[in-house]
Protein backbone atom coordinates (compact mmCIF):
# COMPACT_ATOMS: atom_id res chain seq x y z
CA UNK A 1 0.00 0.00 0.00
CA UNK A 2 1.19 3.59 -1.09
CA UNK A 3 1.81 6.34 1.51
CA UNK A 4 -1.46 8.24 1.67
CA UNK A 5 -0.74 11.22 3.67
CA UNK A 6 2.72 12.24 3.56
CA UNK A 7 3.73 15.57 5.27
CA UNK A 8 0.73 16.13 8.25
CA UNK A 9 1.95 19.46 8.79
CA UNK A 10 1.04 21.29 5.21
CA UNK A 11 0.65 24.99 6.42
CA UNK A 12 -2.02 25.05 3.91
CA UNK A 13 -4.60 25.71 6.40
CA UNK A 14 -3.45 28.86 8.31
CA UNK A 15 -5.67 30.72 6.22
CA UNK A 16 -8.53 29.57 7.46
CA UNK A 17 -9.19 27.38 3.90
CA UNK A 18 -8.85 23.84 3.75
CA UNK A 19 -8.73 21.49 0.59
CA UNK A 20 -11.55 19.07 -0.45
CA UNK A 21 -10.67 15.61 -1.61
CA UNK A 22 -11.28 17.02 -5.46
CA UNK A 23 -8.67 20.03 -4.79
CA UNK A 24 -10.76 22.98 -4.13
CA UNK A 25 -10.17 25.06 -1.08
CA UNK A 26 -13.30 26.09 1.04
CA UNK A 27 -13.60 27.96 4.70
CA UNK A 28 -13.14 25.68 7.33
CA UNK A 29 -16.31 27.30 8.57
CA UNK A 30 -18.27 26.29 5.69
CA UNK A 31 -20.97 23.63 6.99
CA UNK A 32 -19.49 21.10 4.68
CA UNK A 33 -16.27 20.77 6.96
CA UNK A 34 -18.25 21.38 10.34
CA UNK A 35 -20.05 18.33 9.12
CA UNK A 36 -16.94 16.64 8.51
CA UNK A 37 -15.66 18.02 12.06
CA UNK A 38 -18.83 16.86 13.90
CA UNK A 39 -18.32 13.67 11.94
CA UNK A 40 -14.45 12.93 12.87
CA UNK A 41 -15.77 13.77 16.34
CA UNK A 42 -18.28 11.43 16.81
CA UNK A 43 -15.85 8.59 15.26
CA UNK A 44 -12.96 9.78 17.73
CA UNK A 45 -15.68 9.16 20.66
CA UNK A 46 -16.58 5.59 19.08
CA UNK A 47 -12.54 4.82 19.66
CA UNK A 48 -13.23 6.44 23.18
CA UNK A 49 -16.15 4.02 24.06
CA UNK A 50 -14.32 0.95 22.38
CA UNK A 51 -11.47 1.35 24.67
CA UNK A 52 -13.37 1.48 28.05
CA UNK A 53 -15.81 -1.08 26.94
CA UNK A 54 -15.20 -5.21 27.67
CA UNK A 55 -17.54 -6.81 25.84
CA UNK A 56 -16.14 -8.17 22.41
CA UNK A 57 -19.62 -8.25 20.42
CA UNK A 58 -20.31 -4.89 21.60
CA UNK A 59 -16.74 -4.04 20.15
CA UNK A 60 -17.21 -5.27 17.36
CA UNK A 61 -20.26 -3.83 16.34
CA UNK A 62 -18.74 -0.04 17.34
CA UNK A 63 -15.88 -1.17 14.62
CA UNK A 64 -18.06 -1.61 11.91
CA UNK A 65 -19.88 1.47 12.65
CA UNK A 66 -16.84 3.25 12.77
CA UNK A 67 -15.95 2.34 9.12
CA UNK A 68 -19.48 3.18 8.41
CA UNK A 69 -18.48 7.01 10.26
CA UNK A 70 -15.20 6.99 7.76
CA UNK A 71 -17.68 6.06 4.48
CA UNK A 72 -19.37 8.95 5.73
CA UNK A 73 -16.88 11.63 6.37
CA UNK A 74 -15.74 10.20 2.72
CA UNK A 75 -18.56 11.52 1.22
CA UNK A 76 -18.01 15.24 2.89
CA UNK A 77 -14.89 14.95 1.88
CA UNK A 78 -15.59 14.03 -1.93
CA UNK A 79 -18.99 15.56 -3.03
CA UNK A 80 -21.45 13.77 -5.59
CA UNK A 81 -19.93 10.49 -4.30
CA UNK A 82 -21.75 7.42 -2.61
CA UNK A 83 -19.40 5.62 0.02
CA UNK A 84 -21.95 4.42 2.63
CA UNK A 85 -22.13 0.72 2.42
CA UNK A 86 -25.58 -0.36 1.37
CA UNK A 87 -26.20 -2.67 4.50
CA UNK A 88 -25.01 0.37 7.18
CA UNK A 89 -28.62 1.65 8.03
CA UNK A 90 -29.63 -2.25 8.16
CA UNK A 91 -26.75 -3.16 10.48
CA UNK A 92 -27.69 -0.15 12.95
CA UNK A 93 -31.71 -0.92 13.12
CA UNK A 94 -30.76 -4.96 13.48
CA UNK A 95 -28.18 -4.23 16.37
CA UNK A 96 -31.39 -1.87 18.33
CA UNK A 97 -33.75 -4.22 17.63
CA UNK A 98 -32.15 -7.29 18.62
CA UNK A 99 -31.02 -5.16 22.22
CA UNK A 100 -33.79 -3.26 23.27
CA UNK A 101 -35.84 -6.12 23.04
CA UNK A 102 -33.60 -7.54 26.18
CA UNK A 103 -34.20 -3.98 27.64
CA UNK A 104 -36.75 -3.53 30.30
CA UNK A 105 -39.81 -1.04 28.93
CA UNK A 106 -39.06 2.83 30.13
CA UNK A 107 -42.00 4.44 32.02
CA UNK A 108 -39.52 7.34 32.52
CA UNK A 109 -37.02 9.35 31.40
CA UNK A 110 -33.45 8.40 32.21
CA UNK A 111 -30.29 10.86 32.73
CA UNK A 112 -26.63 10.17 30.86
CA UNK A 113 -25.16 8.43 33.54
CA UNK A 114 -24.25 5.48 34.94
CA UNK A 115 -20.67 3.29 33.83
CA UNK A 116 -17.91 5.00 32.49
CA UNK A 117 -18.88 3.03 29.08
CA UNK A 118 -22.50 3.63 29.38
CA UNK A 119 -21.77 7.45 30.00
CA UNK A 120 -19.65 7.63 26.89
CA UNK A 121 -21.97 6.35 25.33
CA UNK A 122 -24.21 8.85 25.89
CA UNK A 123 -21.74 11.13 25.21
CA UNK A 124 -21.62 9.93 21.43
CA UNK A 125 -25.26 9.88 21.08
CA UNK A 126 -25.02 13.50 21.82
CA UNK A 127 -22.34 14.16 19.53
CA UNK A 128 -24.84 11.70 16.53
CA UNK A 129 -27.56 13.89 17.21
CA UNK A 130 -25.07 17.06 16.89
CA UNK A 131 -23.29 15.51 13.31
CA UNK A 132 -27.14 14.90 11.80
CA UNK A 133 -27.83 18.47 12.56
CA UNK A 134 -24.80 19.03 10.54
CA UNK A 135 -25.10 17.39 8.33
CA UNK A 136 -28.69 18.21 7.68
CA UNK A 137 -27.79 21.74 8.17
CA UNK A 138 -25.71 21.11 5.00
CA UNK A 139 -27.92 19.34 2.45
CA UNK A 140 -30.38 22.37 2.77
CA UNK A 141 -27.51 24.54 0.73
CA UNK A 142 -25.90 21.51 -0.76
CA UNK A 143 -27.87 17.88 -1.58
CA UNK A 144 -26.19 15.03 0.16
CA UNK A 145 -26.60 11.20 0.19
CA UNK A 146 -29.81 11.35 2.59
CA UNK A 147 -29.14 7.73 4.02
CA UNK A 148 -26.10 9.76 6.04
CA UNK A 149 -28.49 12.16 7.60
CA UNK A 150 -30.92 8.29 8.45
CA UNK A 151 -26.92 6.73 9.62
CA UNK A 152 -26.69 9.49 11.95
CA UNK A 153 -29.82 9.43 12.90
CA UNK A 154 -29.91 5.98 13.93
CA UNK A 155 -26.82 6.08 15.61
CA UNK A 156 -27.85 8.68 18.15
CA UNK A 157 -30.89 5.53 18.98
CA UNK A 158 -28.07 3.26 19.05
CA UNK A 159 -25.69 4.79 21.57
CA UNK A 160 -29.19 5.84 23.79
CA UNK A 161 -29.66 1.94 23.76
CA UNK A 162 -26.16 0.71 24.49
CA UNK A 163 -25.97 2.71 27.28
CA UNK A 164 -28.65 1.25 28.80
CA UNK A 165 -27.00 -2.03 27.68
CA UNK A 166 -24.09 -1.43 29.64
CA UNK A 167 -25.17 -0.10 32.68
CA UNK A 168 -27.19 -3.95 32.69
CA UNK A 169 -24.67 -6.01 31.80
CA UNK A 170 -22.75 -4.23 34.62
CA UNK A 171 -25.82 -4.05 37.50
CA UNK A 172 -25.40 -0.52 37.39
CA UNK A 173 -29.07 0.97 37.80
CA UNK A 174 -30.34 3.37 35.78
CA UNK A 175 -31.07 6.76 36.82
CA UNK A 176 -34.19 8.70 36.62
CA UNK A 177 -35.55 11.89 36.26
CA UNK A 178 -37.07 13.27 38.96
CA UNK A 179 -39.47 15.58 37.11
CA UNK A 180 -41.13 18.78 37.25
CA UNK A 181 -42.97 17.48 40.79
CA UNK A 182 -40.08 16.74 42.69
Amino acid sequence: MSNRLDTITTRTGDDGTTSLADGSRHLKSSPRFVAMGDVDELNAHVGLLRSVVNDAAIDGFLIQLQHHLFEVGSELAVPGMTFLAANAIGLLDDWSAQHNAELPALKEFILPAGTTAASQAHVCRTVARRAERSVVALNQVEPMNTRTIELLNRASDVFFIMARVLNQNAGQAETYWRGTSA
